[in-house]
This record gives C-alpha cells, sequence and structure tokens, in this order.
C-alpha cells in the first residue's frame, strides 16, 4: 500500500466500505507509506459517513507508527477499527 497502489485501491474500495461492515486483513501487505495511511482514512471517514463499521486486522508495524506518529490512530484503530498486531493496543 503505497503512492503507486492508493488510488486503483481507493476506487476499487471506496463504494464496498459504504456498502458493507468490511474487515480488512493486511497480513500479507509488505510495505507502506502515508499514502496507505490516506486510504484507510478515507475508507473510515466513508465507513462512518454510512452508518457502516470498517475492521483493520494484523496491520504492519509500519503503519501503526505512521498513524501513531500522525495522532491518527484512534481514528483508524478504534472501537469501530480493530488493530491485530500488539504495538501497544
Amino acid at each position: 500500500m503505497n503512492q503507486q497502489t492508493a488510488a486503483a485501491l481507493l476506487a476499487e474500495g471506496n463504494p464496498l466500505v459504504g456498502a458493507a461492515d468490511c474487515v480488512l486483513n493486511l497480513a500479507a501487505v509488505e510495505a507502506v507509506d502515508s499514502c496507505a495511511l490516506a486510504v484507510l482514512l478515507e475508507w473510515v471517514r466513508i465507513a462512518r459517513a454510512s452508518g457502516r463499521q470498517l475492521r483493520v486486522h494484523e496491520a504492519p508495524a509500519a503503519l501503526v507508527s505512521l498513524a501513531e506518529l500522525y495522532g491518527v490512530s484512534g481514528l483508524v484503530f478504534s472501537s469501530s477499527t480493530e488493530n491485530g498486531h500488539s504495538a501497544g493496543h
């Protein structure tokens, strides 16, 4: 999940997260940058606006660190989301 894949992920994921409760398992994600965090924040926004839940499982440590650095871990990994990574959550 990075700058090269963000636009495609948004195009594919936006309708899905607004239509149903979603669980994202990020265990296979090997690399992330701040664009990955932006994608997740947009999906959280869409899910909440649609009255849906978005759960994040097995988030890579780098993603958790970025969310903490930017002060948005509570938005991405809140009570309506779950961080399967054990990095202090």
